[in-house]
């Protein structure tokens, strides 16, 4: 059974500390691409929440049950690919037939996600040693990596909304308007985030 501890340690440092986007820098292409108003981050933010879940369970008991037991780990990335193209198709279609509301409000991010970097780093970290234990991730807490891994890149894509809706009202330099201001404000983004590699949870 895991600790409650190491379960804390895992959702502080997959939402702070090692946040895909301002800490591994993945994810990078949506985090620019829909971070322009709050209400598309958040959309984005919930789709890839749930993906992300998704994935994590199923490329676990892959790993862990086929890759593993026939000695074929080296497949491991083509696997989670075509696993986690296949989850987002799913996904897509059940939410068109079942949810038609819900898919006009997520369609046009849901592609996306199979191409985020972010949903396959969680997949291939799930399958390494957790740093808090010293062992392999279980199924619970790959779960939970998984799910704070997403909340972290939606708060990620959030705040960066946020600060990019404010810009739109600033005097911003005529050369800096666009892209390279939202570049600056993600590297200064990057740096705060910074500040939470102290918070030790590996000792």
């Amino acid at each position: 059974m895991e600790s409650f501890a190491s379960l804390i340690g895992i959702s502080v440092s997959a939402i702070f500390i090692s946040n895909f986007v301002l800490s591994r820098f993945l994810g990078l292409c949506p985090f620019l691409g829909v971070s322009k108003k709050i209400s598309s981050a958040v959309g984005m933010g919930m789709a890839v929440i749930f993906v992300m879940v998704i994935a994590s369970g199923f490329t676990w008991i892959i790993n862990r049950f086929v890759l593993l037991r026939f000695d074929v780990e080296f497949l491991r990335t083509i696997v989670f690919i075509l696993v986690i193209a296949a989850l987002v198709q799913l996904v897509e279609m059940a939410l068109q037939k079942y949810s038609p509301a819900l898919y006009e409000a997520l369609g046009i991010f849901l592609p996306l996600i199979t191409t985020n970097c972010a949903v396959l780093g969680v997949a291939l970290i799930n399958t390494e040693i957790n740093p808090i234990t010293g062992l392999q991730f279980t199924f619970f807490e790959t779960i939970v990596n998984g799910t704070m891994s997403g909340v972290g890149f939606m708060l990620a894509l959030v705040l960066m909304a946020g600060l990019r809706e404010k810009l739109e009202l600033s005097n911003t330099p005529e050369i800096l308007e666009g892209l390279p201001i939202s570049f600056i404000t993600a590297g200064l983004m990057a740096l705060a985030f910074l500040g939470f590699a102290g918070l030790n949870f590996f000792a």
